[in-house]
């Protein structure tokens, strides 16, 4: 088996391929394993991560790990962090976001009175409620057809009200708007409003609130390491630095966009592979496959985001691993970013000081910090050749907001930076400029999402944020589980309710543990 792409969900696919007795060989453009989990080097002692910054669901990452016979444990040290986040809010208020019960909501309490401590109780039974009923049935599964959806657990999603809107089922719960920020935020990562996004992305918010949030030690790149080393030392082969050209048709008459794929071509040779699994983003993946599956529409894009990485001689107390700093703007802020394409007037932004929780990522009494500032992808506001001009403006203007919202003295205090904009997000591959991927509409949610499969080519799966199920570090480790069990026929790769009915890829079964594949 040949993996195209060493990603969190290149990885995972790795791993369980492994798992089941297949030889795997994964192919990585870049030097190191992680895709948009990577590394950047800033200089000085300064390290760090290119993509997500916390993990949740960490036993998702245990469960592609013990495929080999390896542990979270074994391979990472994960700090739980208390907060998980911190949200300061235009009026002044802060909130401490906690993921333990009684912690958050004694905070509720202190910030927004006991009604809301009552109401955020029933929230928390509500969200663990509609996890339970998603995660099996919706996310750790392939579909074939929306006709999978006809299930008890449809009925039992909508009883839930999974079908209604965000921002009013949250609200249900919880009447101060600041508090639905906390628990609706989310939707953004998604592509999609509050207003617009349905309840059952509420499990996002399960994620970051409820089940736990973590950083490991060496920062969230030490992740796809750790996954890269398991997979290597159970057999798997890597090729870093080599690109994929080409996927080779079987037979000299294969049509370009059709058959059995036969080999994995490179700019450095031609690997032999009884079956693919493509993680690139979407576009990439369709132009090697040849083929564009057709769509009613097109799909649409999440925003993007703008990211500063600023190794900083100093700190500010009143940040947290993550502060979420919201702007008083809220429905007009996703306007601009969903819709009329324009950089947020009233900001919210991420700040994400890693070395709160890992000093080594920094020289001896220096900081790390992360800024994200959501911005609309290039396929609704500027292109990338706007951003060339636009993106140090921006980051200047990033940086007086923080300053006047207390960070005083951030833009002086920065030894060594790097700017991430829409234009870099292109130049990696990602369709629209952004590192999120399609939207979650509901007409790119679940059976309607671009499937794992694609149809003329026999042997080639698709994983990562793109396809089944979709973004998220926890979603992404699940594709690759996912683009596996497509192969080789484990869990996940049947109709869901009609065991023995395979709906995975054509490849010859090995006859042993570790036979060529």
């Amino acid at each position: 088996m040949v993996v195209v792409g060493a990603g969190l969900a290149g990885l995972s696919a790795a791993l369980h391929l492994l798992g089941a007795g297949r030889r795997v060989t994964v192919v990585e453009r870049g030097a190191l394993p992680g895709g948009r989990a990577g590394r950047l080097d800033l200089g000085g002692g300064y390290h760090a991560d290119t993509g997500p910054t916390v993990l949740t669901m960490p036993e998702l990452v245990d469960e592609a790990l013990a495929a080999v016979g390896s542990g979270l444990h074994e391979r990472l040290d994960l700090v739980p962090l208390h907060p998980a986040y911190r949200a300061r809010f235009a009026d002044g208020e802060v909130l401490d976001v906690h993921t333990g019960a009684a912690a958050m909501e004694s905070e509720i309490e202190r910030f927004a009175g006991a009604r809301e401590a009552r109401g955020y109780r029933r929230l928390r039974r509500w969200l663990e409620k509609l996890y339970a009923v998603q995660m099996r049935r919706f996310i750790d599964a392939n579909f074939d057809s929306p006709f999978q959806l006809v299930h008890p657990d449809l009925a039992r999603l909508a009883a839930l009200g999974g079908f209604g809107r965000l921002d009013a089922r949250i609200g249900r719960f919880l009447s101060d708007e600041r508090l639905r920020r906390v628990f609706s935020f989310q939707a953004l990562y998604a592509g999609v409003p509050p207003a617009r996004a349905l309840a059952a992305y509420a499990v996002i918010a399960y994620m970051d609130t409820v089940a736990g949030v973590y950083f490991p030690r060496g920062g969230m790149h030490a992740l796809p390491r750790a996954l890269a080393d398991a997979a290597a030392e159970a057999g798997a082969e890597f090729r870093y630095g080599e690109e994929v050209t080409e996927l080779e048709r079987a037979g000299a008459a294969a049509p370009r966009a059709g058959g059995r794929i036969s080999a994995v071509v490179t700019d450095r040779g031609r690997i032999a592979c009884d079956a693919v699994v493509l993680t690139p983003d979407l576009p990439v993946t369709y132009r090697l496959l040849g083929r564009v599956p057709r769509r009613p529409v097109a799909l649409r894009h999440s925003p993007s985001a703008v990211v500063l990485h600023a190794g900083t001689d100093r700190t500010w107390p009143e940040l947290a691993h993550h502060t979420l700093s919201f702007g008083a703007a809220w429905k007009s802020t996703f306007r601009e970013l969903t819709r009329d394409g324009s950089l947020m007037s009233d900001p919210s932004l991420l700040i994400t000081r890693p070395t709160a929780s890992d000093p080594s990522l920094a020289p001896p009494g220096r900081h790390l910090h992360y800024v994200l500032a959501p911005c609309p992808n290039t396929d609704l506001g500027p292109g990338p050749r706007e951003w060339a001009e636009l993106g140090p403006r921006y980051r200047d203007a990033v940086l007086r907001e923080l300053e006047g919202r207390g960070l005083a003295g951030l833009g002086a205090a920065i030894e060594t930076e790097a700017l991430v904009t829409p234009a870099d997000w292109t130049a990696e591959g990602h369709a629209a400029g952004t590192p999120f991927s399609a939207a979650h509409t509901f007409a790119q949610t679940g059976p309607f999402r671009p499937r794992n499969l694609v149809r003329g080519t026999e042997n080639a799966v698709l994983a990562g944020c793109g396809t089944t199920p979709g973004v998220g570090v926890p979603t992404v480790l699940v594709s690759g589980k996912l683009a596996a069990a497509r192969i080789t026929g484990g869990p996940g790769a049947h109709r869901p309710g009609r065991p023995g009915r395979p709906t995975g890829v054509r490849v010859p079964r090995p006859a042993r543990k570790g036979s060529p594949a």
